[in-house]
């Protein structure tokens, strides 16, 4: 935990997405202090004509090669995010040619007992994970 959901626009090899994701999870681990075994990603690719990802007024022009993440984690400190945005968009660029105009990043915040890591139990609750 955190679960991460990418959703890409058609085109990418898979050699490009799993360097993305292994990116994306050493920056986790860095920045929000995440285990190293700690990793739940799945990604979806979209047809062009799929896919909206306007600039909100700010001015960002996005490309194909849009990158749309969505962390689904329990509460981190405002701090935490702020650097992870900030990590994550230095490092995609610098080893995966994603432009940090192209990464549009989402937090969903849920608790303890919204988790199962399976065994039907909530392991969170249990005290089997801290």
């Amino acid at each position: 935990m955190p679960f991460l959901r990418f959703d890409l626009i058609e085109g990418r090899s898979d050699a490009e997405v799993q360097r993305m994701l292994d990116v994306t999870h050493e920056v986790l681990v860095e920045t929000l202090h995440v285990p190293p075994r700690d990793r739940y990603q799945v990604v979806h690719v979209h047809p062009r004509s799929r896919v909206v990802a306007l600039d909100t007024g700010l001015g960002i022009g996005r490309t194909d090669r849009l990158v749309m993440l969505q962390l689904t984690s329990r509460p981190r400190e405002k701090a935490l995010k702020l650097d992870f945005y900030r990590v994550l968009a230095e490092r995609l660029w610098s080893a995966c040619g994603i432009a940090p105009s192209d990464l549009v990043i989402n937090f969903v915040i849920n608790d303890d007992e919204d988790w199962s890591f399976g065994m039907g139990r909530a392991q969170f609750i249990t005290g089997e994970l801290k």
